[in-house]
């Protein structure tokens, strides 16, 4: 398996949920957010600022340290 954080992705790149490193709040957060395992995320925009994902239709921006705690199945 490749798996690593969403922020090393570049844009274009695509991969699915595996695991969410952080605590209880950041993982409720993400999960109500819809970063749950399995699910196919693509990055949208990775320059500077935010991080901007395509997840299940929509379009999230994420700042890095977030970012930083889902790892990611690169496809």
């Amino acid at each position: 398996m490749n798996n690593m954080p969403l922020s090393f992705f570049n844009t274009g790149e695509k991969g699915t949920v595996e695991n969410i490193l952080g605590g209880e709040k950041v993982s409720k957060r993400l999960y109500e957010m819809g970063f749950n395992k399995g699910t196919e995320v693509k990055v949208m925009k990775n320059d500077a600022g935010p991080i901007i994902v395509s997840l299940s239709g929509y379009k999230i921006a994420l700042g890095r340290g977030l970012a930083q705690k889902i790892m990611i199945n690169k496809q």
